[in-house]
């Protein structure tokens, strides 16, 4: 059964013009993180390898632009306008800081441990 629920994961990804899919991330955790009042809630998490962190900006008027730059992970959601989500697969262990690109203060630490 999970072999046939890959095989259509795949095949709608196929369908969306989606390029690349990490099969061992199907099924994996997702964690929701709000960014609102210019933070991220909550500030901290700890997640495993391959999980994936959805920011949503939950702010009604603000645009917000998640983005992780380290030596061996980068991410970068582009401007989020309000409502609009990002989401974030970590492949490698460590630490990471996900921050706002509009406003510096934000910060979002994430502790990727191995599976």
């Amino acid at each position: 059964m999970h072999a046939l629920l890959r095989v259509a994961a795949i095949t709608a990804l196929a369908a969306t013009g989606a390029t690349a899919i990490t099969v061992s991330a199907i099924g994996a955790r997702v964690y929701d993180v709000s960014q609102k009042g210019r933070a991220f809630q909550p500030a901290a998490l700890v997640i495993k390898r391959g999980e994936t962190v959805q920011v949503l900006n939950d702010d009604a008027d603000l645009l917000h632009h998640a983005y992780v730059d380290a030596p061996d992970f980068t991410f970068d959601s582009g401007d989020q306008e309000p409502g609009e989500k990002a989401r974030i697969v970590f492949p490698v262990v460590g630490t990471f800081a996900v921050l706002c690109g509009i406003h510096p203060k934000m910060k979002l630490t994430v502790r990727v441990e191995e599976r």
